[in-house]
């Protein structure tokens, strides 16, 4: 059983990884199919966040946890803006990749200060609740992660409950959508040709 913080930084190496293998390669359906599971794995991620790790911030971490969610779902706001550009685009065009960089630069910070300083915070207030604590918000990360949409709408919002409706109204779109869509083949994905 893992602490949130585990999950969290979980994630965050696996974006990085599926970034590395879209930047460093040449071979367009390589790209096209990690630029896919980049796009999946980071809207997930980041919705998953908003709807419980940030409410969890404010809870236990008062107003100091209220200033770092606020300020986590700008950032979030902004990454997911330029997600939204990415997603659509084809690894042939010739701004693929520097699309993906533009979007990792802010992405690369926002993770850098999660774990350096957001989740150790949380961490100490939760480990005077106890650790069940940490370990039963990573499990409601991981179950929520299956039922947000995989796809970048930054219209939805940052905020419960409208990213909850929103979310709950635009995941069967994206999960029908992601059938069509290549995905690595030895990688966790929503597309069941890859099984």
């Amino acid at each position: 059983m893992s602490t949130i913080s585990e999950a969290i930084k979980h994630d965050h190496r696996e974006l990085e990884q599926y970034y590395n293998e879209v930047v460093n390669s040449s071979d367009p359906d390589h790209q096209q199919r990690y630029g896919n599971q980049f796009t999946w794995e980071l809207a997930r991620h980041s919705v998953g966040e908003e709807l419980i790790v940030y409410p969890a911030f404010e809870k236990y971490l008062g107003p100091e946890g209220k200033q770092m969610a606020d300020k986590d779902r700008e950032e979030h706001h902004m990454v997911k803006e330029l997600l939204k550009t990415f997603q659509n685009m084809k690894s042939t065009d010739p701004n693929y990749v520097p699309k993906l960089k533009e979007l990792y630069g802010p992405l690369s910070e926002h993770i850098k200060d999660e774990e350096e300083k957001d989740l150790p915070a949380l961490e100490n207030a939760l480990s005077k609740e106890g650790t069940a604590d940490s370990q039963s918000l990573a499990k409601s990360f991981g179950r929520t992660k299956a039922f947000v949409p995989s796809r970048s709408h930054p219209n939805a919002g940052e905020n419960p409950p409208f990213e909850t409706v929103m979310g709950l109204l635009t995941a069967p779109i994206d999960h029908i959508a992601d059938i069509f869509r290549k995905f690595p083949d030895q990688t966790i994905s929503p597309n069941p040709s890859t099984k």
